[in-house]
């Protein structure tokens, strides 16, 4: 369970911790209220321009699958924490340059994809090729708000299982994988975002979709 974390005053927004016991980020000045159906580069492009309620908005879309994204690719919660908030910092950071070029997730995960390889070179080393699958993980599948395919992570004996056979993956697999899944990017796009052919994003996502359908196939057998 998280740490509750202060109420923001009035006007004033905080990124949230997505795991347990992670410190909260600075607060940000705000004014009105956007709208929620507002598209991401919409939310985006008026929390540059002055309205950073916009940003809570951004924020509650996409923190579960952008945690989870750091989360099922290194090995402790406090790793995950430290490149989620990390990720949130860089996009207030960068909101006064921003031009909606291409899809707000697109620059979102660029953002997060280059901050794990900075993690990696920075400990020189690879991707981690294990993951725990901990209490607290397990929770967080359980209530994700964006599923994978086929909701092959619904329940809770399966997820348990298949976290264990997504760790199986080389990292790249993986991580090809999690950007599809959990972003929502299609091939193209995170061809571009990690500087891979296009053909090769798919070779890694069909693999890991096949090896993670087969490993629910043998839960279903039993």
């Amino acid at each position: 369970m998280n740490k509750e974390t202060p109420a923001a005053a009035p006007g004033t927004v905080h990124v949230v911790p997505a795991g347990a016991g992670a410190a909260a980020l600075p607060a940000v000045a705000v004014g009105g209220v956007p709208s929620a159906g507002a598209s991401d580069e919409g939310l985006m492009c008026a929390y540059r321009d002055g309205e950073a309620a916009a940003f809570d908005v951004l924020y509650e879309r996409h923190r579960g699958p952008v945690y989870r994204y750091f989360r099922r690719q290194l090995q402790t919660p406090d790793a995950a924490e430290e490149l989620f908030q990390d990720v949130w910092m860089r996009v207030i950071d960068a909101r006064r340059g921003y031009q909606p070029q291409a899809k707000f997730t697109t620059w979102l995960y660029t953002i997060a994809h280059n901050r794990l390889m900075d993690f990696y070179r920075a400990r020189q080393r690879t991707p981690a090729e294990s993951i725990d699958a901990d209490e607290s993980l397990l929770n967080e599948l359980a209530v994700a708000d964006h599923e994978l395919p086929e909701a092959i992570f619904q329940r809770r004996e399966a997820g348990a299982h298949l976290l264990r056979a997504l760790a199986t993956l080389p990292a790249a697999q993986r991580e090809a994988f999690l950007l599809h899944a959990e972003s929502g990017l299609t091939l193209e796009e995170i061809a571009a975002l990690t500087g891979t052919q296009r053909e090769t994003i798919k070779s890694r996502v069909r693999y890991a979709l096949a090896k993670l359908r087969g490993e629910l196939a043998k839960i279903q057998l039993k």
